[in-house]
């Protein structure tokens, strides 16, 4: 088969089958082109609990297919390529979290998205990084434990100096490894360019960025501006999707190094083989870890 010909027969098997299919925005153009939603990792799963399909795909990573089935506990889910996990997401314990708590027994514990379904059970609270800055900003305490991200976490702390953010040393490693260096050197190799960088960055690269956000709020950002050139602080694959979405302006990565290898292993033929009847993992969460789970996104749902 070629590229075009797995991708119609997954169009033809997925409206066969009524299966619907989320692509994350770091998954590759191809995957994109035969997903019915394409979005950060929250907003996929809010798309999968309104779809009238019984039968999910996620084209992402294992806590983005949690969250999905987490929201539609009636619904099979799918994770296409079932050794995609994310290093941020299982870097932390549940037990790990609840001595933190009798650390700061008065703190609230956050927890980015980007974290497990067991990690969520012991949480407060879920955030996005689009909406972190405005929940912890609306949290009664004083005081938070923000977990897994330390870049995100210091970030929100450098904006909210009347709460006590207390981070643990974690994150994206694909975020964390882009340098100041690479910073200053895409800006001087593009001057014309505004650097767009997600909160995951390090302090020092978010300090030379013209716009810090969310995938999400990257891609809006780039598509509405009235500029031309953009040097993409996030996951390589948005430098490829804004190219396509707006050929009319130039693109360029902030870092070569940051490319997600988890979410590399989503493919055409994974999709495929899962339509077919063979391949990829079905998602299952226990009730009592899906509803402890479940709270701390309802928190965030009223808070946000």
């Amino acid at each position: 088969m070629t590229v075009r010909e797995m991708q119609d027969e997954i169009i033809r098997l997925k409206k066969e089958k009524d299966v619907c299919i989320l692509a994350h925005a770091y998954q590759s153009r191809d995957v994109i082109e035969v997903a019915d939603f394409m979005g950060d990792s929250f907003g996929l799963s809010e798309q999968a609990a309104k779809a009238p399909q019984q039968t999910v795909i996620m084209c992402g990573v294992r806590f983005m297919a949690e969250t999905v089935k987490i929201l539609s506990p009636e619904k099979t889910v799918y994770l296409s390529a079932s050794g995609a996990g994310c290093p941020m997401a299982e870097q932390m314990t549940p037990e790990a979290i609840l001595e933190l708590k009798k650390q700061y027994p008065e703190a609230a514990v956050v927890a980015y998205i980007n974290t497990t379904a067991e990690l969520k059970t012991v949480c407060d609270v879920c955030v996005t990084s689009a909406s972190a800055l405005k929940i912890v900003e609306s949290l009664p305490q004083k005081g938070v434990i923000f977990i897994p991200d330390i870049n995100l976490g210091s970030y929100i702390a450098s904006k909210l100096p009347e709460k006590n953010v207390i981070t643990v040393q974690g994150g994206c490693p694909y975020h964390a490894s882009v340098t100041e260096a690479e910073a200053v050197y895409a800006k001087q190799a593009h001057p014309e360019a505004e650097l767009l960088v997600h909160p995951e960055c390090k302090a020092e690269v978010v300090k030379h960025a013209d716009f810090v956000g969310s995938t999400t709020a990257i891609i809006a950002y780039a598509k509405k501006s009235d500029k031309k050139e953009f040097i993409i602080g996030t996951e390589n694959s948005i430098v490829e999707y804004m190219q396509y979405e707006c050929p009319d302006k130039l693109f360029y990565p902030v870092s070569a190094s940051l490319i997600c290898r988890d979410m590399k292993l989503t493919t055409l033929p994974e999709i495929y083989n899962i339509l077919r009847g063979v391949g990829g993992e079905e998602i299952v969460l226990d009730e009592d870890t899906r509803l402890k789970a479940k709270h701390s996104i309802d928190e965030m749902l009223r808070l946000g």
